[in-house]
């Protein structure tokens, strides 16, 4: 009776792991409950903090399986739609990427109860620096998958203003420290413990005082303009001049009275050297109007294709313009491509299997890590072209002092009216808090926005609608810490959550 008992308390244990991975999926966008992780993270460190770190490593799993689980079951959409995949083949690849992504919870809390129970046990305050590592290794195993860390929950709430000195890996790290400061509190019954918890909920309200980031005065104004093409017809070559056609006429209300114009991704489908004649006689009327375009198109460069962007128009403020022919500097070519959708690992064995692994333009090159933001203007733009925005350290590698803008533009029609769009603006707002420069986000059909330096709304278009939105966004001068010294950031603080964690238990075992 006793073993069955513990059977089921072991059962138990499992399920409500679980249970509380699925709750995650409240935390982030479109539900916005940014005090969720710190409840779910408390209560799963209660369920595993006495247990060996074998058991640790299977309910992270438990735990992870359901986070990513409902959190990214958005994919479905994209799988089951264009995929061309029976139902059960559609779960059983989403099945295995969630399994995959639930090894690193799994990993971060292993690492934290073997550390505590085989080294010491102050190493309790260690599961920040292991949550650190399992995080930076879900970013870089197999090309990374960083979406969903913790630190978005955070996104519009006053903790975010940590992201401009730790990164939203270090936000991440601040949420799991309070949620470790709350448990311990309440497993000793020693409440002024809380006090520490309550420091780091008070020390962001001050941080933008210390933050030299300030408005110069000068506003920018720019136009974007949002096709809602149809994922069905967007690479049908009956339709690359009708879609042009689109996006021309959107403009022109906006050329007399805008400085910049942004079209989505891959908003020519035509690739580049195809229309390079269309292309220079929009790159001359630009320039009469004194206007920039910034546009997605396909590039083909010696049978390589790039997911690239390209500016058009105007862009210096002095008269002096570089003209337009294929392969001009002023042009950036994605390098962080998306698995299955950009790339197929494996190609020659996956893709007669399925439409899913041969999908239109998924045998994409990387462009280079690190690229010249583009010019528009007189101003620099760095940019991201959608998944990679995801990637704070590659943003970050690309951001340079000069930069005044950041831009990404993106085609979330593959995810219908799914959360995953909104997700992916939160994310995008992120770099912009990280950064401390405006963000705008140009897409196909929605969430196309303009964003200030710190993550706040300044204009955005509803989804699922063909329509054109105009912002005056401010410039900004100044740099944040963490555009200084990176994710090197969140390590430090790891540290010194462990070194603070230890340190009055060392005075009082001194005192005894």
């Amino acid at each position: 009776m006793v073993w069955q008992s513990r059977r089921w308390q072991a059962a138990l244990t499992r399920v409500a792991c679980f249970v509380l991975g699925l709750l995650m999926v409240f935390s982030y966008a479109p539900f916005y409950q940014a005090w969720l992780p710190f409840v779910v993270l408390s209560l799963l460190i209660g369920l595993i903090h006495n247990k060996s770190s074998g058991n640790a490593w299977r309910l992270g799993y438990y735990f992870g399986f359901g986070w990513f689980a409902a959190s990214l079951s958005w994919i479905y959409v994209s799988i089951d739609t264009f995929g061309g995949l029976h139902p059960l083949a559609s779960i059983g690849i989403l099945l295995l990427l969630f399994l995959y992504l639930s090894l690193f919870p799994a990993l971060a809390l292993f690492s934290w109860r073997w550390l505590t129970l085989r080294v010491h046990p102050l190493a309790y305050w260690s599961l920040p620096l292991t949550w650190a590592l399992a995080e930076a290794l879900r970013g870089w195993v197999l090309t990374g998958f960083p979406w969903l860390e913790l630190g978005y929950t955070q996104t519009d709430t006053w903790l975010a203003n940590y992201a401009s000195w730790l990164g939203v890996s270090g936000l991440s790290l601040v949420i799991v420290s309070i949620a470790l400061i709350v448990f311990r509190a309440y497993q000793q019954r020693y409440w002024p413990t809380l006090a520490s918890a309550a420091l780091l909920l008070v020390i962001p309200l001050l941080l933008p005082q210390l933050t030299a980031i300030e408005r110069t005065g000068e506003v920018v104004k720019v136009g974007i303009v949002q096709g809602n093409i149809q994922q069905s017809i967007k690479w049908n070559p009956d339709q690359h001049w009708p879609t042009l056609n689109r996006y021309l006429d959107f403009s022109r209300q906006l050329h007399a009275e805008h400085d910049l114009i942004v079209w989505p991704e891959s908003a020519v489908t035509m690739p580049e050297p195809y229309t390079d004649d269309v292309l220079a006689v929009i790159h001359d009327e630009m320039r009469k109007t004194e206007t920039a375009l910034i546009t997605g198109i396909i590039d083909i460069e010696q049978d390589q294709y790039f997911n690239s962007v390209i500016a058009l128009g105007q862009d210096a403020s002095d008269g002096v313009q570089e003209d337009y022919q294929h392969g001009h500097t002023n042009r950036y070519q994605k390098h962080q491509l998306l698995p299955i959708g950009e790339f197929v690992p494996f190609g020659d064995l996956l893709r007669p299997l399925a439409p899913l692994f041969n999908l239109p333009m998924s045998s994409f090159t990387r462009g280079d890590y690190k690229q010249e933001p583009l010019r528009a203007k007189g101003w620099l733009l760095t940019t991201a072209i959608c998944y990679e925005i995801a990637f704070p350290q590659q943003v970050l590698a690309n951001f340079t002092p000069a930069t005044d803008f950041l831009l990404t533009v993106s085609n979330d029609t593959w995810f219908g009216r799914s959360h995953g769009p909104a997700q992916h603006m939160q994310i995008a707002r992120m770099r912009a808090i990280e950064l401390g420069r405006p963000l705008i986000r140009s897409t196909n059909n929605g969430i196309t926005a303009v964003i200030d330096e710190r993550g706040k709304w300044l204009a955005a278009l509803p989804q699922f609608k063909a329509a054109t939105l105009s912002a005056e966004v401010p410039a900004v001068r100044g740099i944040t810490p963490y555009s200084l010294i990176g994710s090197w950031g969140a390590w430090i603080f790891a540290l010194l959550v462990l070194i603070c964690g230890a340190i009055p238990v060392v005075i009082r075992r001194q005192n005894q």
